[in-house]
């Protein structure tokens, strides 16, 4: 029986168009959606997005508008009118802000290290299943998510140190998540034996394991808890109401924001007298909505960057566990 085809060639996939190609395309078990699911999905979105950015837009906004623009709005401004940068010149040229900025970068800088290193080999010397009370250590950590000793025997704690006042304080009581050491350690825990095996042939011990193949096998997850710890840090205020609550020349960004946002405080050396004065040159709204956009510029540039890990990180990680 001869062949239909030359040899060295195959046949061409019969092409689909129109309503046979979505089917082509989707699972068997699917169904074909319907309008009423598409437009559903669309006002769901749509809503979703509006719900974020209509926020963002709105502060962002209010920061940039003079006095005249926010008493016409009767506060915060919807549509731009009469935009200045006044308020972000006022900011910046306070020291108190810019003090508060880097204290929160050098936070959030040497935390995030610190727990990243903590963590990575806690999650590597637990993925070991010949590592030495591994179990115990594990069980352990697992308690403490579910039992704590409180506030009050923390404070206690950082306190009898002299941690009262001192900005490690502010970072080591809150260095470690156990939540975020189990994703590490699930990960940890899938990497191909093959090649743990391989390096152990060629002499290799646990630390150059872990750096030269745990580590760039795991770049998705380690890149989504570093996001996750890297936030927490820029984000906290707590343990600065607790431990250094008087020592304004010591505070994170995020403090002041608190300080001078929620509690109606003006900046040091504000000479508007209250919302909205016709003869003051920044509205103390506007300036309070710029310490809001300063606070969030930082996450804004770094998230998108890390977005694309969340599936491959985290997922991953806890699925296999």
């Amino acid at each position: 029986m001869t062949n239909a085809f030359p040899i060295g060639r195959r046949p061409a996939p019969p092409a689909s168009t129109g309503r046979g190609a979505s089917k082509a395309t989707r699972a068997p078990w699917e169904e074909p959606p319907t309008a009423v699911g598409r437009a559903a999905k669309v006002l769901t979105l749509t809503a979703v997005v509006g719900t974020v950015l209509v926020p963002l837009w709105i502060i962002v906004v209010t920061s940039f508008s003079t006095p005249g623009a926010i008493n016409r709005a009767g506060g915060l401004v919807l549509w731009p009118d009469g935009l200045t940068m006044r308020a972000y010149r006022e900011m910046l040229g306070e020291p108190t802000v810019r003090t508060a900025l880097l204290v929160s970068l050098a936070i959030t800088v040497i935390g995030t290290a610190i727990s990243m290193v903590v963590s990575v080999l806690c999650a590597y010397g637990l993925s070991r299943p010949g590592s030495f009370g591994h179990r115990v250590v594990l069980w352990l950590l697992i308690v403490t998510m579910f039992v704590s000793g409180g506030l009050i025997p923390t404070f206690l704690v950082v306190t009898g140190l002299g941690g009262y006042g001192q900005f490690w304080a502010l970072i080591l009581p809150s260095s470690v998540s156990v939540f975020n050491i189990l994703v590490l350690r699930s990960f940890y825990s899938q990497t191909s034996l093959e090649l743990i095996d391989a390096a152990r042939m060629d002499g290799a011990g646990d630390w150059r394991i872990l750096w030269s193949v745990v580590l760039p096998t795991s770049r998705a997850v380690t890149a989504v808890i570093t996001l996750f710890y890297a936030v927490g840090y820029w984000n906290s205020f707590f343990n600065v109401m607790l431990y250094m609550p008087t020592e304004s020349e010591k505070w994170p960004l995020q403090y002041v924001l608190l300080t001078y946002v929620n509690r109606g405080i003006g900046l040091p050396g504000q000479t508007n007298g209250g919302f909205g004065e016709t003869h003051a040159q920044t509205a103390p709204l506007s300036l309070q909505m710029a310490v809001v956009v300063l606070t969030l510029v930082p996450l804004l540039v770094v998230y998108p960057f890390v977005q694309k890990h969340f599936r491959t990180g985290v997922l991953t990680g806890a699925i296999k566990g």
